[in-house]
C-alpha cells in the first residue's frame, strides 16, 4: 500500500485523493502539516525517487516565499537542505506518494497513471 502525505486544505491533494478514490487505490493518509517526514525519511525518499532535491521544496508556498528560499537553496548543501524540509511540513511539495520501489511529488495525472494503475 502507497503512503501519501497531504494537506488538507490543498485542492492538489483533494484532487489527488479523489483521483485515487475513483480507481479505487488503497492508501494510507498522512498529514504532512502534524506528520512531516523527518531528515533520514527525505533523504531516502529523494534518493529512491531520483529528482532533483528543489523537487521537494512546495516552491508555490507563502512559507518557501516568505524565507525567499528561491534565492537561499543554491548556496545551501543537500543535508541542509533537508534538514529545512524537516523543519515544516509546509515546504514539503504534496502530494508525496512513497510506494515501495518510487516516489513521486506533486500530482501529475499521466505519471500516477504509470506508476499506481
Amino acid at each position: 500500500m502507497i503512503k501519501i502525505y497531504c494537506y488538507s486544505r490543498c485542492s492538489t491533494c483533494k484532487k489527488a485523493l479523489a483521483w485515487l478514490d475513483e480507481r479505487k487505490i488503497p492508501y494510507e493518509l498522512h498529514d504532512i502539516k502534524t506528520e512531516n517526514p523527518s531528515a533520514e525519511q527525505l533523504r531516502l525518499w529523494w534518493q529512491m525517487s531520483g529528482l532533483p532535491l528543489k523537487r521537494f521544496f512546495n516552491t508555490s508556498g507563502m512559507l518557501y516565499k516568505e524565507r525567499k528560499l528561491k534565492d537561499r537553496l543554491p548556496s545551501m548543501s543537500e543535508e541542509e537542505q533537508l534538514e529545512l524540509l524537516a523543519t515544516d511540513g509546509m515546504l514539503v511539495k504534496r502530494p508525496l506518494v512513497i510506494g515501495g520501489d518510487f516516489v513521486l511529488t506533486g500530482f501529475k495525472e499521466a505519471q500516477w497513471a504509470e506508476k499506481l494503475l
